[in-house]
This record gives C-alpha cells, sequence and structure tokens, in this order.
C-alpha cells in the first residue's frame, strides 16, 4: 500500500508509486509532511551509490524507491511488511510483523538478493533467511531503495537477482519522537486458557544536531502472543548513526545497531515435524567510514564494516538435547570506493575485501575470503544517449575467479519518451546452510555444491511528465546451476541440489498519477502495476522431488493503491493480487486511516481487510484481518 515510485537505477519507473517522493537529494532536505505533500521536481530525486550519483530523469536501470512520506502512509510497522508492497518483490513471511521473512526479486530465490544499509553489505553468509534481522525501526529509515536485475557490476556476489539498500534518515535538526502502538485479530488462542491473540510495540527516536556533527539514537520494542499456536514473538533493537565533520567537505560516518528476535517457528523451515520449534536470532551491525573530497573532481571513501549473527534454532523448544542449532557468525568487509570526474565523463573505482567466519554445533568451523575490484565509467557526450558501463572483478577462496560486466544505456526520445536497456550477469555463492548444515531429521546440506551464475538482459521505454509516469519492460534471465532444496517424500530430510538451467521471462507494467491541485491543501496519489513472471527448467534433475522453495515463485503480481491528504485527514489504501506457481491465488486489501493534531499524529490500519487465509511460505498461514491503532509524537 506504500505509494511506491518506481525509479530507475537507471531508468524504469516505478510499479508502486505516487509520484510524492520525499525529497531525495545531495542536500538531505527533509521530506514534507503528509498533510503538507507538494510536488517535488523529478530532477531532484537523486540515487546513490557508493561512487555515482544520478538524477531520476538520467536513470537507466530498474529502481523503485520507498521514501518516507510513504513509509508514514503505509500501514506497516517493518521493513518486511514495507517491503511486501512493492511489485517485483517478493517477500515470503513466516512469522508476520517482521518476525521473520524471506525476500527475493523477480522470481529469484531469497538467497540472490543482496541487502544493504547505507551501501553496507549485510549478507548473511550462514543463511539468507536472517538477512532481514536488521536493528533498523521504521521511524529511522528514510528510504529503501530497490534495484531490480543483477547489480553485480556494482555491489558484486550474491546480487543475483538484485540488491535492496536500506537508507537511514540523517537529521537536519535535534529533537525526539515515541511512537507506540497495538492491535489484534479478535480471535483467542484455544491452547491457552482462550486468551486474545494481540500485539504491541513502542518506538523511540531522537536526534543531535549541532558543531560535533549530526547524530541519530533509535530504539524499539515489539511483542505479541502470536496469532495461532507457537507464533510468540519478541524483537528490541537499538540502532545509532553519526556523522562528525572533520572540514566543509569531508566527515566521519558511524553505524552501529543490534536486534534480538526470539519467535515461536511453527512449520517454519521443516513442516509438519517443527511444530515445537522456536528460533532466537541476533545481530549485531558496526561501521565507520570516511568520505573525503581529495580534489575539485577526486573523493575517496574507505569504510571497514563488522556484522556478528547469532542463531539459535530448537526443533524442539522443550527438548533442547535434540536438533539443536547455535551459530556465530562474523563478517568484516573493508572497501575504498572512488569518483573521477573528466572530460569524457566520470569513473567509479573501488576495492573490498570481505572475511567470512561461522562456528557452528552443526555446520562446522569454515572461513572464507572474498576480493573484489571494479570499475565503471558514465557518459553523456553522445547526443541524447547516457551510458553506464563496467565490470566487477571478483576472486573467491572456494569458488575461485569471476568477472561480471554490465552495461545499461538510456535513449531520449522526446522530453517525455526514453527508451532504456540493461544487461549484466552475477554470482551467488552458496551459503554454509547451503553446504554444511546437518539438523536431521528436518534439513542436510550439500558441499559439493556449485555457485549459481547468470545472465540477464532487459529493456523499456518509459513516458514521465509533472503528473504521470507509465513504464513497460521485458527481461529474460539465463541461470546456470540453479540451487533449490528438495526431497523424494515426506519422511526425507530437505537437501538442496544444483538443478541446471533456470530460464525465466518477465514483463512488467506501471502506470502512475497525481494530482497536486495547485494552492489547495487536498491531494490524491494513485498507482497500478503489473508484473508477469514464466520460469521454466532446462535438462532439470528435480523431476519426481519435492521443491521447498521453487513452487512458490510468483506467476503473476498485481499492486494498486490511493491515498488522499486533506488537511489533517489522510487515507491510503492498497490491494495486491498474487498467484503463486503451484499454490492458490490470493486477494489482500489493506487500509491506513490517520489524523494529524500536531505534533501528534494518531492512525488505525487493518491489515488484510477481507480476513483472506493464504500462505506466503512453506506451510506457515498468514494472518488473517488484523487491526491497529498507534499514536506518534514528536518534539
Amino acid at each position: 500500500m506504500t505509494i511506491l515510485y518506481t525509479l530507475k537505477y537507471a531508468a524504469l519507473p516505478v510499479l508502486w508509486s505516487g509520484l510524492t517522493l520525499a525529497q531525495i537529494n545531495p542536500g538531505n532536505r527533509p521530506a514534507p509532511q503528509l498533510a503538507d505533500t507538494t510536488a517535488i521536481p523529478l530532477n531532484e530525486v537523486i540515487i546513490t551509490e557508493n561512487r555515482m550519483q544520478l538524477p531520476f530523469a538520467k536513470q537507466n536501470r530498474n529502481i523503485q524507491i520507498i521514501d518516507r512520506q510513504q513509509i508514514e502512509a503505509t500501514p506497516a510497522r517493518s521493513i518486511n511488511e514495507l517491503l511486501g508492497h512493492v511489485s517485483g518483490v517478493d517477500l515470503r513471511q513466516r512469522g508476520p510483523f517482521g518476525t521473520q521473512a524471506d525476500v527475493s526479486i523477480d522470481g529469484g530465490s531469497f538467497e540472490q538478493t543482496l541487502i544493504l544499509v547505507n551501501g553496507i553489505k549485510v549478507l548473511d553468509a550462514q543463511t539468507a533467511h536472517n538477512s532481514l534481522n536488521l536493528p533498523i525501526p521504521t521511524d529511522a529509515i528514510e528510504r529503501i531503495e530497490i534495484i531490480r536485475g543483477p547489480a553485480a557490476r556494482v555491489y558484486g556476489i550474491n546480487s543475483l537477482t538484485g540488491a535492496i539498500n536500506i537508507v537511514t534518515k540523517k537529521p537536519t535538526a535535534s529533537g525526539a519522537s515515541a511512537h507506540v502502538y497495538a492491535g489484534s485479530g479478535f480471535k483467542r488462542d484455544t491452547a491457552n486458557n482462550d486468551v486474545l491473540f494481540n500485539g504491541r510495540g513502542i518506538q523511540l527516536g531522537g536526534t543531535l544536531v549541532g558543531k560535533l556533527g549530526r547524530h541519530s539514537l533509535y530504539g524499539s520494542h515489539e511483542s505479541s502472543n502470536g496469532y495461532r499456536y507457537n507464533t510468540a514473538f519478541r524483537n528490541n533493537k537499538v540502532f545509532y548513526q553519526g556523522e562528525v565533520p572533520t572540514n566543509s567537505t569531508d566527515a566521519i560516518a558511524l553505524t552501529g545497531g543490534y536486534v534480538s528476535n526470539g519467535f515461536g517457528a511453527n512449520g517454519f523451515y521443516a513442516a509438519p515435524g517443527d511444530k515445537e520449534s522456536r528460533e532466537i536470532v541476533q545481530t549485531v551491525l558496526a561501521a565507520i567510514g570516511y568520505r573525503s573530497q581529495l580534489t575539485k573532481y577526486f573523493s575517496l571513501s574507505p569504510r571497514v564494516s563488522y556484522r556478528y549473527a547469532y542463531d539459535d534454532y530448537r526443533y524442539f523448544r522443550h527438548d533442547l538435547s535434540r536438533a539443536r542449532s547455535r551459530h556465530h557468525g562474523h563478517s568484516i568487509n573493508t572497501e575504498i570506493n572512488g569518483t573521477l570526474q573528466t572530460a569524457a565523463g566520470d569513473i567509479g573505482i573501488g576495492l573490498e575485501m570481505r572475511n567470512e567466519i561461522i562456528r557452528s554445533t552443526n555446520i562446522g568451523n569454515h572461513n572464507r575470503n572474498n576480493y573484489g575490484l571494479y570499475a565503471e565509467f558514465k557518459t553523456e557526450k553522445i547526443n541524447r544517449l547516457l551510458l553506464n558501463a563496467g565490470a566487477y572483478v571478483n576472486y573467491n577462496s572456494d569458488y575461485g575467479w569471476e568477472v561480471f560486466p554490465g552495461i545499461d544505456l538510456g535513449y531520449q526520445l522526446s522530453e517525455h519518451w526514453k527508451l532504456v536497456a540493461h544487461t549484466g550477469t552475477g554470482q551467488r555463492i552458496p551459503s554454509f546452510t547451503d553446504l554444511y548444515l546437518d539438523q536431521r531429521p528436518g534439513n542436510i546440506g550439500n558441499p559439493l555444491l556449485q555457485s549459481e551464475s547468470s545472465w540477464h538482459a532487459e529493456g523499456g521505454v518509459k513516458y514521465v511528465d509533472d503528473r504521470t509516469m507509465v513504464h513497460a519492460g521485458y527481461f529474460y534471465r539465463n541461470m546456470d546451476d540453479f540451487i533449490d532444496w528438495v526431497r523424494m517424500s515426506i519422511n526425507d530430510p530437505w537437501e538442496p541440489h544444483n538443478f541446471q538451467r533456470n530460464r525465466t521471462r518477465g514483463l512488467t507494467f506501471s502506470a502512475n498519477y497525481r494530482i497536486f491541485p495547485g494552492e489547495r491543501k487536498t491531494t490524491w496519489l494513485a498507482g497500478l502495476s503489473y508484473t508477469w513472471l514464466s520460469p521454466r527448467f532446462e535438462n532439470s534433475q528435480e523431476a519426481g522431488f519435492l521443491s521447498k522453495y521453487v513452487i512458490e515463485s510468483l506467476r503473476h503480481q498485481v499492486v494498486a493503491n490511493l491515498h488522499l491528504s486533506t488537511g489533517r485527514f489522510s487515507a491510503t489504501t492498497a490491494a495486491r493480487f498474487n498467484q503463486r506457481i503451484s499454490y492458490q491465488n490470493y486477494f489482500l486489501g489493506d487500509i491506513r486511516i490517520g489524523y494529524r493534531f500536531r505534533p501528534l499524529d494518531i492512525y488505525l490500519d487493518v491489515q488484510n481487510i477481507f480476513d483472506v487465509t493464504y500462505i506466503e511460505a512453506s506451510a506457515v498461514p498468514m494472518p488473517g484481518r488484523w487491526l491497529s491503532l498507534g499514536m506518534k509524537y514528536e518534539f
């Protein structure tokens, strides 16, 4: 329901959109409030990578944005739920309300999408099941950038089908905020004294801006007794971000966060045997970087980041002597990125080194190293043509050398019409869970797995004016050595195998319209988008196997939204239709109604308003209708 603004990293407009993006610009100006929505020139919208910046009007890749306005308007309280409102993004939740979810893009697997925080890779080498276990409350997010298609030319391995970059807010003034909410589906726990299923949460934030830079500190607590047997959860987060200037152009950037997430995992990974399972996941994220403008034409940005992940999976929560897995993962990433402006165009260069370590009770002890060297070139010197080209050279201590070339092209037909095209390659290194897990009777790994590799090409046309954005595109992805978890019968453990070639074709369409009626205070925003996917396996050995993930891929996806803001009143409604390959289709509707007293906001969310019964992942039925009431105070 987020009024998504589908931007292009290089040029595909959006699927989920209202053209009311918060101001994303080099000056980091604050986003307008919902009641004060104003038209924002498209040339002010900036997509920022590690090395280069490009305004929306010049993008040639398919990028979608969830900005601050959409985050505030959408009936969602977690990153997981926000991503569920983006067309092309397949959010397969096991635990709702941010508990646990897998995310994939355009028919890929959840291991093929790279997650970043402010450009920092939070790749989980143990398993991508935990990639979204992030220490960031939604109140700390400025925007979320979704890059569709392989991003290996920019980010390297494990961005096979795309990347999601979560950008946190940079404060412009000192202040504080408090956000509380509670909700229920008004159904009762018949196995526990007929208690009403319910949940609640609180988010607190504070900012300090002064001579010592700008600093933010956020914390949150969420808990619930669940929505069915053994689905209760408790989630605590704390997140800090700071920027300390050293002179007029340079600054030190600091990031730190911690999240502890414990939840009942009934049916999450090995149904029906895991009815009594429970999982505790903890993540620590820390980074320090420096931005330096060495000359008028050359800038350099070194950064070191660290991620610690703890995963305690208890297959039998009442008997910890059996089938318990405890994993400690460490990853250290060192990188340096540079940009050089020349008369012919801009050059981006960089080098990164990554060390991954795991110490585990049933995966074992393993280390591996990864090294990447990359360069890209952008030029506008050719009439009406914008060209981005580059390559990423990668060496992995387990899988050797790979090169990921890529090129983006955009041709301006007229003031409003543009043709765009992109092609590139990518690779996904198997996780430690894929390779070494021994969690009988539920899951076992396969140390003989090969890495996945793909080639991707897409083309499209877009139209943009002051009120309207329309995009239509087609892509083709050729993937070799695709990995899926399979078993011959329900009595066998799940085990990953390479299943030769996966060919996926896809069509995307989006149409978005906005009405900003001059000096009046009423604003209308509307969006409609559609994604069609057609995966096919060639020379596959998968016949006769039961698949854990392939059968859950989307075939049709429709996302629609409408937002109204007038005076102190605002309302957002959204609908989603999903049809998976082997599951029945389902239609979901959500709504948020808000009223602003300044500085107090009050809102009512109704999720799954039609009380639809549906499944997104494994054998986990999702909640029915759920109502939440929330209040937010800023001062």
